[in-house]
């Protein structure tokens, strides 16, 4: 039986823009990553029976969806990215009965749920491939996958040069059940996760199977990993270039952001149209242009798209207010909410990235001056809430966590940091269980310790130390989106009008509402515009002017 909010939203008609105004508009959506949010059993690892625990929190914190990273069944070679059974929960995380029972109470509480959906690769443990490697050459089996024979005289090079997000080739030669060298199969991340092929009619079904079970079960929506890979170029042609990771987000790549990934889409849609209560779709689509992120949330396609250019862009001011402008007008035409990110489970969090100098990508190896970055953190959150359309919150960044960039070697258990020419490898830092207490086993996150080590002085972060704490981040983010839903002018929106500003300020007003920004490194003194509602360091006006202090944000109602 479906499960439903006990109030739901039930939306309004925009003809205008061809879409319904729903939830998904101004929401806020906090992002859990199971592993390391809370352990529920003691065995050192996050599950749902912890998530569950710690639902009382996110109400409180007052966001208004969660949406979780896998936990499917998986023999994690990709931390759950890589699924073995897309409608049973690993054992490391509970059963069924636990999502669903968590599912249930994030509804008693008003909360929404989001689920991870990964539909461009499986694991090479799901049934269909053990099954296609098992049967050998001509199996049906493998026409779902892309198997192709290798170049060379025995078959002995890959077929194309497509190269690995996580470093090597893309391809790995398989060993025919006699003992053989056998063909080649097609994975654009590690090994472990061979590629879907859409054009099987077979993996089209599945995937509109699996979508209708989650949704029977009451989950709110999906996020759609890789949504920009499932299809592929014709002929599967070679890219005629290595340092293939250095065009990505620069170019279409053949197997990357094709024009056939929307019919997909739009079948999806169709599914979620016919379930009550706003059930939507995220797309995670890296693409060269915000203007081609929008294609994805086009009226009969998904209700939102991850902004990583916004994600990617410097604490700049100029910078800032170019990709503020460029993603504004990019959703307007398809009448959806521009989406605005800083941290997630793939990426440095911001307080080391501002920590650092500009330039140095989305992982940095590097701890930089913390003091600085965390000023620059709490100063771009404002800016982020206070910006037309829906903000996702990484699990700790509320609580200002910095990436722990000391992990030994031995810890480490990103994929790719043990493969030559892939990503950096470094995403285990934003990835450590975060601190519930100041003291005690893992610092409140379980009984029976940490799956990655967590630093010293982590509890001094904690949510115990920083609840009730006067000028906390925990309590900044609270108060935030707690003024967010309250003032008129904050939330939905697709404008913001900028208003004259010095040199590296941001100024801009919406209805009532006032947001300024100093990115500098220097206070900076301006007309007070005017009456404080919030700011992420102390400012006191002076008459008719105030001063700004370095890397500031003021929310002001006027």
């Amino acid at each position: 039986m479906t499960q439903h909010l006990a109030a739901p939203s039930t939306g309004t008609s925009d003809e205008a823009a061809g879409h319904r105004t729903g939830w998904w508009q101004d929401a806020v959506i906090y992002q859990v990553y199971p592993r390391s949010f809370a352990d529920g059993n003691g065995d050192g690892m996050g599950d749902l029976a912890g998530v569950r625990g710690r639902l009382p929190y996110l109400k409180e914190l007052g966001v208004d969806a969660v949406w979780l990273s896998p936990f499917y069944a998986s023999p994690q070679a990709d931390a759950g990215y890589d699924v073995a059974d897309y409608r049973a929960i690993d054992p490391m995380f509970g059963s069924l009965l636990d999502a669903d029972a968590l599912i249930r109470d994030a509804h008693d509480l008003g909360l929404r749920i989001i689920v991870d959906l990964v539909p461009n690769h499986s694991s090479d443990q799901h049934e269909w491939f053990k099954r296609a490697l098992t049967e050998g050459p001509g199996s049906a089996l493998r026409d779902r996958y892309h198997f192709r024979p290798g170049k060379g005289a025995n078959g002995e090079l890959p077929p194309n040069d497509w190269e690995s997000i996580f470093g090597g080739p893309a391809w790995t030669r398989t060993v025919n059940p006699d003992g053989t060298p056998g063909e080649w199969y097609l994975h654009l991340f590690a090994p472990e996760q061979p590629d879907f092929n859409w054009e099987h009619p077979a993996v089209a079904d599945e995937f509109r199977s699996i979508l209708r079970f989650w949704l029977d079960m009451g989950v709110d929506g999906f996020r759609v990993d890789v949504a920009h890979g499932l299809v592929k170029a014709e002929g599967l042609p070679d890219l005629g270039t290595h340092d293939q990771l250095k065009l990505l987000g620069n170019d279409v790549m053949p197997f990357f952001d094709q024009d056939g990934v929307h019919e997909i889409y739009r079948s999806w849609r169709t599914i979620l149209e016919e379930y009550p209560d706003d059930r939507i779709a995220v797309a995670e689509a890296w693409t060269p242009t915000v203007e081609r992120t929008a294609n994805y949330v086009r009226p009969d396609e998904m209700h939102q798209a991850f902004n990583f250019q916004y994600l990617a862009t410097a604490w700049d001011a100029a910078a800032l207010r170019e990709v503020i402008d460029t993603s504004l007008d990019a959703m307007r035409p398809v009448g959806a909410p521009t989406t605005w990110v800083l941290s997630n489970h793939d990426v440095t969090r911001h307080a080391t990235r501002f920590a650092n100098p500009a330039g140095l990508g989305t992982q940095i190896r590097t701890p930089g001056d913390r003091e600085l970055g965390l000023r620059r953190a709490r100063a771009a959150s404002l800016l982020m809430l206070a910006l037309p359309g829906s903000a996702y919150v990484y699990q700790g960044e509320e609580l200002g966590l910095p990436d722990v960039t000391d992990l030994p070697d031995e810890a480490r258990q990103d994929p790719s940091f043990f493969r030559a020419e892939g990503q950096d490898g470094f995403r285990d830092g934003c990835r450590v269980p975060i601190p519930w207490t100041r003291e005690g086993s893992s610092y409140g996150f379980g009984a029976g310790g940490s799956w990655l080590p967590q630093p010293t002085g982590w509890g001094e972060l904690s949510v115990e130390a920083q609840t009730g704490a006067a000028g906390s981040t925990l309590e900044l983010y609270r108060a935030a989106i707690t003024a967010r839903r309250a003032h008129p002018g904050l939330g939905a929106g697709a404008d913001v009008r900028w208003l004259d500003a010095p040199a590296g300020l941001l100024a801009f007003a919406r209805p009532g509402f006032v947001c300024t920004v100093n990115t500098t490194g220097a206070p900076v003194r301006i007309p007070v515009p005017g009456t404080v509602l919030l700011s992420s360091t102390p400012v006191r006006a002076d008459g008719d002017t105030v001063e700004l202090p370095a890397d500031t944000t003021v929310w002001w109602t006027v």
